[in-house]
């Protein structure tokens, strides 16, 4: 029984944990469940400047709030989800974006992990390459008859 019962919390801690955990306060919530929709998908890229690594949906700084309540308010006055997106990197530069645009001036940021791997490829094909195959070592006569001397005394 206390393995079944093991089991079941296990199961439970990893069900809790596979759920996202969301900031958006009960009273930030739209009343129109399409575009609080909205709302989420677009919250859900924007970047929370105060932790860096969590979007504004899923960030509980004050800031993150604001970002949120923005994000809330252009959608009730009728932007469309470009303008809201638009309306906030202008606000607070391409940072915000959890995904950087592909642009000239993002070039390097979306291909350094190409040229990476590109780079670590070629670097293994020179070192197989450079390497030559370790010749045959012969044995000398006077080794040849040490091992055979070894041989016999067995």
């Amino acid at each position: 029984m206390a393995a079944r019962a093991r089991r079941t919390v296990i199961a439970a801690i990893a069900l809790i944990a596979s759920i996202p955990a969301h900031a958006v306060q009960p009273d930030e919530v739209l009343k129109d469940p399409v575009l609080e929709h909205r709302a989420r998908e677009i919250s859900a890229e924007l970047r929370c400047l105060v932790c860096q690594n969590q979007s504004i949906d899923d960030s509980d700084a004050p800031l993150a709030k604001d970002l949120r309540l923005i994000v809330r308010e252009r959608l009730e006055k009728g932007d469309s989800d470009t303008a809201v997106r638009d309306y906030v990197v202008a606000r607070y530069g391409e940072f915000v974006l959890l995904r950087p645009v592909f642009a000239l001036h993002t070039l390097l940021l979306w291909l350094t992990p190409v040229l990476a791997v590109l780079l670590g490829a070629f670097g293994i094909w020179r070192l197989a390459r450079r390497r030559p195959a370790a010749p045959a070592r012969t044995l000398s006569a006077a080794e040849e008859a040490e091992v055979a001397a070894l041989l016999r005394r067995e």
